[in-house]
């Protein structure tokens, strides 16, 4: 896959946003039996009670937008007249070719969707089971050549309009402020839109019928007379949105310069450079005198593959940038955080049906399908996931930056080059043709043939581990003088590695005894990294990329997870060697399937495993005083500590604090104030987890899962808010107060480095995962555990955490518009 190809038509940046990857594999096809992976069979086990009130939510929410949409269309159509009128005037505003190009199909698809509103809006106020609409969202598809017609000539009318107001003030000021009547239940009775936006709102609409169509065939049942309806205007709406975005598809070209020569390969690999402010994935070469930086040809069918040089730079005149060097580069802007959960959540999704057609012997096609789609999904997260930078400068001139996952990476390749530069190199300049004998050799030498994705895995490797890995880092020994060090522990996930626990400085010492034990999620991880660093303290060596004072790698190892040596119930103790150093540690793994049990506590007078109405009842107070002393310990203290709640506090620690909470000890506070903070997040956590049933319920767990899965904003935020009504109030409360908690520390991001969508992986799945009971309903094997139900448990937190404040008198008091119980 060229990343010069990744550039996509603006409908398709529509798509994207509004998260369609489902709609965009389904099938164009007839039905067929249930079973046979038809995507059009979502509904086939739709309970008919539910179903229906889902539909109505779905419905509620589309109506509710729909007003708002033709609002913006009237908005649209209300400047037209007066500039008509103004146009067979002796000093007209614009002329009637440009006001008919600007304005061009817009009414028509206000009549359209007015017609399709004032039919929908009865049916959805005097809902009954019986309701019937699919031949209004039939018709409203068979309607559907006026977008073609207005998407044809959409840029044209952005720019006749851009050129017009350059031209004309008076043009300016109204395409600066249209007003939009608000919704007939709303406090703002106007918004001042421009006309820019709003000529890009039938863009957005058609995507946002077909989503909806999706939610509607979703919660529909197949025996319903609406079903063949609504399958229909789908596939309408779907040949139409695969129509437009083949027509709108800029594709950028690759500009290279050839230039390089052979040697002995030394090292090669993929890494993700930034250029020109994009990020590309290169494979870079390290000969014994040459960093050669390439990136693989696309060629035609059976033609013998190729690598162009992008640049090279000989060792002789590399060199490593200085702190402050590095300071002055341009700062690296990471990628967003719920965009990469959001490619997770694909991939994951894209694996549960890659399996399910594997299981149900579906047709090859189809699974190369889906697989192509994952290749793309995991390609886009290799490459906008890492953030660590790695600098390289030629001394003759120009700096080249590339972006890792992982320090151990950068210490790798920064350590292969320095090692050849000891030698005695001389500089050189490469001639074109010494540069193709060179290039031509890459592809036969290289020794990393395919993009680390699991999509390039054989059927039969292994899927790596699902579950929580327990660790304990002992001692180090092998060090030549005394130093503050300490460790850091990283697991592979996705691809690439990421940081999951530290241990404390030990000061002063060349023997350092931790003795700390952590507890590490994996999500099909395969292999574990221990990084041994010394601390340093001078505060005037600060990175600038990541804020973070540049401390020295004195070691480093890795070992493979092995299934087979995990997977015991005892401790497997081991040693790994790094430059000399030692490091002792002990490892156990707990699979997913047991460590996902909720045990309610067998005595009631703690407060771990006990129901929180229980302890909020026997302690009079509307939040357990667990969560409000952790909480309030992490903001006094601990709101700016890197990786808080992702960082993994020391067991004992936490086992102490957990014993001391149960047995409501008078020496709580003073225990507290003394106690490593990443215990108190721990012990915050491991209070969540060991609720009998998840903070919110398992009764609501299925309405949770289906509401985050509704494709329509309106309707969506209807569903999520309606649920939180539901809640039983200590519950609520507690959620709410948790919630607050939450984004204070996020408001933090650029200190602590967690930011919402971090904070929502940590915490969606201890707050929703259902009980043992409930998990057996819903769930088959360990992966797809966490390939997506932890997934819609992240989507479901991250949902509640980006919305405004959320109070608890507001939500009892109102009522959403078209509510209904779910």
């Amino acid at each position: 896959m060229e990343e010069e190809e990744e550039a996509i038509g603006f409908l398709d940046k529509v798509l994207e946003d509004e998260d369609v990857f489902v709609l965009e594999e389904c099938e164009l096809g007839t039905p067929t039996s249930p079973g046979s992976g038809s995507p059009f069979l979502v509904a086939v086990k739709v309970e008919a009670g539910k179903g229906l009130e889902m539909r109505k939510l779905v419905l509620s929410g589309f109506l509710a937008s729909e007003e708002i949409y033709i609002n913006q269309l009237e908005a649209l159509l209300l400047p037209m007249k007066p500039l008509k009128a103004t146009a067979t005037t002796s000093q007209p505003v614009l002329t009637i070719q440009q006001i008919e190009t600007i304005f061009y199909k817009i009414q028509d698809i206000y009549e359209i969707h007015k017609e399709f509103y004032d039919n929908l809006c009865p049916k959805v106020q005097q809902w009954d089971s019986q309701v019937t609409m699919g031949h209004l969202f039939q018709k409203l598809a068979s309607q559907l050549g006026v977008y073609k017609a207005f998407v044809d000539n959409y840029k044209v009318a952005l720019e006749t309009a851009e050129k017009c107001s350059q031209s004309n003030n008076q043009f300016q000021k109204i395409s600066e402020e249209l007003k939009v009547k608000g919704p007939k239940d709303s406090k703002d009775s106007h918004t001042s839109v421009t006309m820019e936006a709003l000529l890009y709102k039938p863009i957005d609409r058609v995507t946002r019928s077909t989503l909806v169509l999706h939610d509607l065939l979703k919660h529909t049942p197949v025996d319903h007379p609406d079903y063949p309806l609504l399958q229909d205007a789908l596939r309408i709406s779907q040949n139409f949105l695969s129509s437009i975005n083949e027509d709108i598809d800029p594709r950028r070209t690759a500009v290279t310069t050839p230039k390089g020569e052979t040697r002995q390969l030394v090292k090669d690999g993929f890494l993700v450079e930034m250029s020109e402010s994009s990020r590309k994935l290169r494979h870079v070469f390290l000969f014994t005198d040459v960093l050669l930086c390439a990136k693989l040809k696309k060629t035609s069918a059976g033609k013998h593959q190729q690598y162009d040089c992008k640049w090279y730079i000989p060792l002789a005149d590399l060199v490593f940038p200085s702190p402050e060097e590095s300071e002055a580069s341009p700062h690296v802007h990471p990628f967003p955080d719920h965009e990469l959960e959001d490619m997770k959540m694909k991939i994951s999704a894209l694996k549960s049906e890659i399996q399910k057609e594997k299981a149900n012997k579906g047709q090859s096609r189809a699974i190369e399908r889906l697989k192509k789609k994952m290749f793309e999904n995991e390609f886009l997260l290799l490459l906008n996931s890492p953030t660590i930078p790695f600098r390289i400068h030629n001394r003759n001139g120009k700096s080249y930056l590339f972006l890792l996952s992982s320090d151990y990476e950068r210490s790798e390749w920064r350590e292969a080059i320095q090692k050849l530069q000891k030698k005695d190199l001389q500089a050189f300049v490469l001639s074109s043709v010494e540069l193709q004998v060179l290039t031509g050799s890459c592809f036969k030498l290289r020794t990393v043939h395919n993009i680390p994705v699991t999509s390039n895995k054989d059927d039969d490797e292994s899927p790596g581990l699902y579950g929580f890995l327990h660790v304990i880092v002992h001692s180090a020994k092998g060090f030549k003088q005394s130093a503050n060090l300490y460790c850091t522990l990283e697991v592979d996930s996705f691809g690439y590695f990421v940081s999951k626990a530290k241990t404390r400085v030990f000061r002063d010492t060349t023997e350092p005894k931790w003795d700390e034990e952590f507890e590490i999620e994996l999500e099909g991880s395969q292999s574990l990294r221990i990084l041994c660093y010394e601390k340093c303290y001078d505060k005037t060596k600060v990175n600038k990329d990541n804020n973070e004072i540049v401390d020295k790698i004195m070691g480093k190892g890795q070992i493979q997870l092995d299934p087979q040596t995990v997977e015991t119930k005892n401790w497997h103790t081991d040693v790994i060697e790094m430059n000399g150093i030692k490091v002792e540690f002990s490892m156990k793994f707990t699979s997913r399937d047991m460590s996902l049990k909720r045990t309610p506590s067998k005595k009631q007078t703690g407060v771990f495993g006990v129901k929180i109405s229980v302890v909020t009842k026997r302690e009079r107070s509307k939040v357990p005083y667990i969560v409000r002393q952790c909480v309030e310990e992490v903001e006094k203290r601990g709101i700016e500590e890197v990786g808080i709640y992702r960082i993994s506090g020391v067991a004992t620690d936490i086992q102490a604090l957990k014993a001391v909470f149960d047995a409501n000890n008078k020496d709580i506070l003073l225990m507290l104030s003394d106690m490593d903070i990443n215990a108190i997040a721990g012990t915050l956590k491991l209070y969540f987890r060991e609720l009998p049933e998840p903070l919110l319920t398992d009764r609501l767990y299925p309405a949770f899962m289906e509401g985050i899965a509704l494709s329509d904003p309106a309707a969506k935020e209807n569903c999520m808010m309606h649920l939180l009504r539901s809640l039983p109030d200590p519950n609520l409360i507690t959620f709410l107060f948790l919630l607050e908690h939450l984004k204070r520390v996020a408001e933090k991001e650029p200190i602590n480095k967690m930011s919402l969508h971090n904070l929502a992986t940590v915490f969606g799945p201890t707050l929703l995962r259902p009980s043992e009971v409930e998990s057996k309903a819903h769930l088959t094997s360990a992966a797809d555990i966490w390939s997506h139900d932890v997934m819609a448990q992240v989507q479901v937190l991250l949902y509640y955490l980006q919305h405004p404040p959320i109070s608890f008198a507001e939500l009892k008091r109102n009522t959403l518009y078209f509510s209904t119980d779910v």
